[in-house]
């Protein structure tokens, strides 16, 4: 009996270390949700404000032509950006972004396509690395906390490589592939097409019709400002969308090690308290028997 209640206390003990680290997880998670949505807000209006030019920018103009607005059906090579995380602890966030993302290849494939992987964050990298599967390109070290320096230099990799042709190494289209925060609870990967633009139309103000843009020095010149700027913008909200959706699911998913250790140990303390009764039994049984013992040898002297 010593043996087992030795053991228990062992198990106790390892599983209440193992829970206050991930009860420490799940408060540091909780406390980087909210600065995460708080990047997201602080980042939507500069979206907006952008997305509001070019929409007028390409209105106003008939005929406007743009090699980011044009379809290229003789590059068969499709790019699909992957957002994972760097870390781990945050339950099937990157398997569900993977799945989404293997599934979308798979479409590709079937429509006559040939699709490029370019991955962000170490988990998603390691994945396809160990499984020998060319990368377009890769990124690391900022899914937690992204900044818009990181997302520029994605865009810019992402954007040459369409402005290449196939035989260059190019892409005829890209596709990203994310997170989306959409509650604590709650965090959907979502397929966007990147590649070839497609400009999203704001709605309307209630008061009249968009603004009319004056551009210089030309509008040409603007679009071909406009338009990476606002490639980048896009991919630096999905960032910033990823970092929110990762930091709920690591809170969720070490919420839940809590729970289970703390389950553990409620289990193995009811064990040990059995053991230590049986313990105690055994041993008062013993001395009975022994105070017996005695009693009978007395009287047969």
């Amino acid at each position: 009996m010593g043996a087992q209640l030795r053991v228990l206390r062992g198990k106790i003990k390892s599983v209440s270390s193992t829970a206050k680290i991930t009860r420490a997880q799940e408060l540091i998670a909780t406390s980087r949700i909210t600065k995460a949505q708080e990047r997201v807000a602080a980042s939507k209006p500069y979206a907006d404000k952008i997305t509001a030019a070019l929409s007028a920018l390409v209105s106003h103009r008939s005929g406007v032509k743009h090699p980011l607005l044009s379809e290229q059906p003789e590059d068969k090579r499709s790019a699909v950006l992957i957002i994972t995380s760097d870390r781990g602890f945050c339950g099937g966030y990157n398997s569900n972004v993977i799945r989404e993302a293997e599934a979308l290849m798979a479409m590709l494939r079937e429509q006559g396509r040939e699709p490029v992987p370019y991955v962000i964050g170490t988990k998603g990298v390691t994945w396809y690395q160990f499984r020998d599967r060319e990368l377009g390109g890769f990124w690391s070290g900022f899914s937690g906390q992204p900044d818009f320096a990181s997302a520029e230099r994605v865009g810019r990799r992402l954007v040459e490589d369409f402005l290449k042709t196939d035989a260059e190494g190019g892409v005829g289209e890209i596709h990203v592939v994310y997170t989306e925060f959409v509650s604590m609870l709650t965090q959907e990967a979502q397929v966007k097409r990147l590649l070839p633009l497609q400009v999203e139309e704001v709605e309307r103000d209630a008061n009249g019709p968009l603004p009319s843009y004056d551009f210089e020095p030309s509008a040409d010149t603007a679009l071909d400002l406009l338009l990476p700027n606002y490639i980048e913008s896009r991919i630096f909200h999905m960032l910033l969308q990823g970092a929110a959706s990762e930091h709920a699911a690591r809170r969720r998913a070490m919420k839940s090690a809590t729970d289970n250790a703390n389950d553990l140990i409620n289990l193995y303390s009811r064990q040990a308290n059995q053991a230590r009764q049986a313990e105690i039994t055994q041993e008062i049984s013993e001395i009975v028997g022994g105070a017996d013992a005695l009693a009978d040898a007395g009287r047969g002297e």
